[in-house]
């Protein structure tokens, strides 16, 4: 087993995902690409990595909604896709017999709910919760859930009843502007960023139809009317009635072109936000008349002008701060637009009333600078905040119904995400408190649906151990001492506040809290909380301050004399509207600080949640930059721990995180059995794969159980910890479970699997390589026997064909010679013989002179033909192929064949003239390089010892008996 830190496996976080081989996670994934994998509880292994490649990968194919078991995560696509909320996809949804079987989607989780509502199954009333960090995409999916709602909600039978529904759709719908208008403002993070919790409940009648809804809200930052951070802005609405308003308003609410403001940064950025004209026509259409209107802009431009009233230090402690010299004509004009007397308005902000004593005398005590500009900021923020809460309350009773024409509800929650920021304060405090309370309910939940699943297989829920965040809540909120509880306790005591003190008192009381840590190398006070999302350092300067939220009394009743109509409204002077006035020295009575009402109203919303079925989405923002196609891998992580869906990832890692069903188990798994041999598959454990398409579910199921104890029992270390589906559970984890239809592991049961089929593979790859090894080295001496029979055979075979060809060449040249031979001797025979007759009768006479016959004519010729053919034969080469020279020569000059140097020559006597070629001629052989008369006589063939060239006739030198 891995090891568990805090109820996270130490093994899945790091190399969870790299560890696992492809074809592990093809086998996992049962082979399907991750962006068509529409549930995150389809991934296997249910690790970070995964589920990160998956969320990537469906991303960059435009897909941006994921299941997550009971939650949908959503996915900030950053530029327009106007068919994924169409009117008709809505009604697709509506009208889907199984809308889980579509693609996941908003309107998924929407017609989920109405269904739900429809059934009439306990719990009825349903809730959304609606989460993530600044720029996520929260508040478009809440305002994409109300009109989806609208649509499929608003179904009368009558035109009458119809009427009716498209006004109240109508008015449901442009809350929203209203709402965006007073509630938001540009951050760094979201150019249209909430600042603020609402509840939105949506009512519907018996015939659940949307009759009305209801708007609750929660922890307005109030604070960034007057402290806006840097790059930032303040509320919308400041800027679109600076921006939209026309030049007679301009005139009457003294905001004249160019007009610089101090509580009114970066006026020249334009968003889409500011729209001054959609805020004006959706109040319209919720009974704010224009009047009323113009009203509520001149106060918001006095809250501006009142900004810029700017106190220099006194010289005199005694005397109240001096303004500065541009600050007078923005204290006249302030008075003027709220409908304040000038004098009380500036005497309220630089002196302090202090009531003391059972008399509850009055004092009067010049303010310093810093206090000055506290009362301004305070009176500013007072303002705002009543403003928007009537705000709220008139949205309310234009969308609300008479709670006896509605009996179920649908509650859309839209709340901050995580905030963890270089600097925070009690905001960020109270913000993580209620991710912290909505992450214990969601795992709630989550583990609920859990329990479901392995209820249905046959499971235990027992052996799934995780650490939930009970101690980080009971670290802010427990009893009797917390975070809360001794900021509380500060804000009781009548005395001025240390944030060193306040650290030191946070530090010793809840020192033994695992989830309290402390910055030893930060020179600010601060504390650490380790929140399930990760760590948060919060300074303690200011938080006693703001957890009071001081209102003095004087700035309150500064109000009440005020002859605005809506300021009147705000402020009203009856008894039970008066503000809470400050604890004298001797009274102590519990003040109500931000943190008790915060605490409250977020106690009210978990009891409304309780009583609900709750469903999730989760938003994400995959890059900062707000670029679309770009996915951050780090940003997308630390969302998925803000949401919680780490967590969750964590929760399903503690219990079985690889869920494979019995087929796929057996068909991967089958080979572990050559492990054990006496478990061998025999003819009454047939293969999963034979006779597939005959096979009923009852005869398959039947046939995997003994299949896969078999697996499971040849894993000696785990033979006990197998366990099937009736046995229960043992008091220690078990790393696998089979349920009823598929099989339950660990991580490290997984990786003991593949172990041993790694092992089974090893061993038949050995032995399939051997096997391969003495194939082919059989087949290469057999292919080089076959080569060298080819060889020998291919070589007599030219050898024969070179032998026959020279044997038929060497005939026809024998043949051809013979004849040549023969005519040859014939010929000469006959031409010496008629010379030495001739010569006998008639005088001795040149060559060149001498006349044959016809027929020695013809026979001269043929010689000079066939002459080239005895030069040719003479002149071949010598070899064992060849002919002799020497054998040539001789057959051309008819010697003998014993010796050439042993023929006698036979000479006629005392006669002159050529005498006969058979005989070896006295004297030497001259050779007549002349023009010839024969065809070849002229060339002159390579010269060889063995050659004779260069010569036509033979003559014979004639000698004389008597010189001899």
């Amino acid at each position: 087993m891995l090891q568990q830190v805090n109820g996270h496996s130490s093994g899945l976080d790091a190399h969870g995902g790299e560890a696992l081989r492809e074809d592990l996670q093809e086998f996992l994934g049962q082979e399907a690409p991750l962006h068509l994998l529409d549930d995150l509880t389809k991934v296997n292994p249910v690790t970070l990595e995964t589920v990160l490649r998956c969320l990537q990968a469906r991303y960059m194919a435009d897909t941006f909604y994921t299941n997550a078991g009971c939650t949908l995560v959503a996915l900030n696509p950053f530029k327009p896709v106007p068919q994924l909320y169409s009117p008709e996809l809505m009604r697709e949804y509506h009208t889907a017999p199984q809308p889980q079987k579509l693609k996941p989607h908003i309107f998924t989780v929407g017609e989920q709910t109405y269904r739900n509502v429809k059934s009439l199954i306990e719990p009825v009333n349903q809730s959304i919760v609606v989460s993530g960090e600044s720029g996520a995409g929260k508040t478009w999916t809440s305002r994409c859930l109300m009109k989806f709602y609208a649509v499929v909600a608003a179904s009368p039978t009558s035109s009458e009843s119809h009427k009716i529904a498209a006004r109240i759709e109508q008015r449901i719908l442009n809350s929203n502007p209203i709402m965006e208008a007073f509630g938001n403002a540009c951050t760094l993070r979201n150019n249209n960023s909430s600042r603020f919790g609402k509840f939105i409940q949506l009512q519907l009648n018996r015939a659940h139809q949307m009759t009305g809804a209801a708007v609750q809200t929660y922890l307005l930052e109030k604070t960034r009317v007057a402290c806006q951070a840097s790059s930032e802005r303040n509320f919308h609405i400041f800027y679109q009635i600076c921006k939209g308003a026309s030049a007679d308003e301009r005139l009457q609410w003294h905001l004249p072109e160019g007009a610089a403001f101090s509580w009114l940064p970066n006026p020249d950025r334009t968003l889409e936000e500011d729209c001054f004209e959609v805020t004006r026509e959706a109040m319209l259409h919720l009974g704010i008349d224009t009047p009323t209107q113009n009203n509520i802009f001149k106060v918001l431009a006095g809250l501006l002008h009142l900004g810029n009233i700017l106190f220099a230090d006194s010289e005199d402690e005694a005397q109240p701060c001096q303004l500065m010299d541009d600050a007078k004509c923005s204290v006249r004009t302030s008075a003027s637009l709220l409908c304040l007397p000038e004098d009380p308005l500036l005497e309220t902000l630089r002196i302090r009333t202090i009531r003391a004593g059972r008399q509850q005398q009055v004092f009067r005590k010049p303010c310093s600078r810093a206090e000055c500009d506290t009362r301004r900021d305070c009176l500013a923020k007072l303002v705002y905040a009543r403003l928007f809460d009537w705000l709220v309350s008139v949205i309310n009773s234009s969308i609300c119904t008479d709670p006896n024409s509605w009996t179920t509800f649908i509650g859309l929650l839209d709340v901050y995400g995580f905030e963890s920021f270089p600097d925070n304060s009690l905001e960020q405090l109270c913000i993580n408190y209620a991710n912290e309370k909505l992450q214990q309910h969601f795992v709630a939940h989550y583990l609920r649906a859990q329990q479901e699943e392995y209820a249905v297989e046959g499971l235990e829920w027992s052996f799934v151990n995780y650490q939930d965040n009970q101690t980080c809540l009971d670290l802010i909120e427990g009893s009797p001492i917390s975070i809360c509880s001794l900021i509380n306790e500060e804000c009781r005591l009548n005395r001025p506040s240390s944030a060193a003190q306040l650290q030191t008192r946070i530090e010793s009381a809840l020192a033994g809290s695992p989830c309290l840590g402390h910055d030893k190398l930060s020179r600010e006070p601060s504390f650490i909380v380790v929140h399930y999302a990760g760590p948060v350092r919060y300074h303690t300067a200011g938080l006693v301050e703001k957890n009071k939220d001081p209102v003095p009394l004087e700035l309150t009743r500064l109000l009440q004399q005020s002859q605005d109509p809506l300021l009147k409204v705000l402020f009203p002077t009856d008894p039970e509207e008066k503000s809470q006035e400050e604890p004298s020295g001797q009274s102590r009575a519990p003040v109500l600080t931000v943190v008790s009402k915060f605490k409250a109203s977020l106690e009210q919303l978990l009891q409304v949640l309780h009583s609900t079925t709750p469903h999730y989405i989760r938003c994400i923002k995959p890059n900062s930059q707000g670029q679309a196609q770009t996915f951050l891998r780090e940003e997308v992580l630390s969302q998925l721990e803000a949401c919680g869906l780490v967590e969750t990832v964590h929760i399903s890692a503690a219990g079985f995180p690889i869920r494979v069903s019995h087929r796929n188990f057996v068909e991967r798994y089958a080979l572990l059995r050559r492990l054990c041999p006496r478990t061998a598959p025999g003819p009454q454990s047939p293969s999963p794969n034979e006779g597939r398409s005959e096979w009923s579910p009852h005869t398959e199921e039947t046939t995997l159980q003994p299949l896969l104890q078999d697996i499971l029992h040849t894993l000696p270390p785990l033979t006990g910890a197998a366990a099937t589906p009736g046995d229960p559970a043992e008091a220690r984890p078990a790393p696998v479970h089979c349920g009823r239809t598929k099989v339950f592991m660990t991580d490290s049961m997984l990786e003991l699997l593949e172990r041993r089929r790694a092992q089974v593979l090893e061993q038949c790859a050995r032995c399939i390589q051997g096997s391969w090894r003495r194939h082919r080295h059989r087949k290469q001496e057999r292919q080089r026997r076959a080569a060298a029979l080819i060889q020998a055979a291919i070589r007599s075979w030219l050898t024969r064909k070179r032998i026959q060809r020279l044997h038929t060449a060497a005939t026809v040249i024998k043949r051809t010679w013979r004849k040549w031979r023969i005519r040859m001797a014939f010929l000469a025979s006959e031409e010496l013989d008629g010379v030495e007759e001739k010569h006998l009768s008639q005088a001795p006479c040149s060559p060149s002179s001498f006349q044959l016959p016809q027929a020695q004519t013809w026979l001269l010729g043929a010689i000079i033909r066939l002459w080239p053919l005895g030069l040719v034969l003479a002149n071949a080469a010598v070899g064992e192929r060849g002919f002799q020279r020497k054998l040539v020569v001789w057959a051309c000059l008819q010697l003998p064949t014993s010796s050439p140097g042993s023929c006698a020559v036979h000479t006629a006597q005392e006669q002159d003239g050529v005498t006969s070629i058979r005989a070896l001629p006295q004297g030497s052989i001259k050779f007549h390089c002349r023009k010839s008369p024969l065809r070849y006589a002229d060339i002159c063939p390579e010269p060889s010892s063995y050659s004779v060239t260069g010569f036509n006739q033979i003559l014979l030198e004639r000698h004389r008996l008597g010189r001899v």
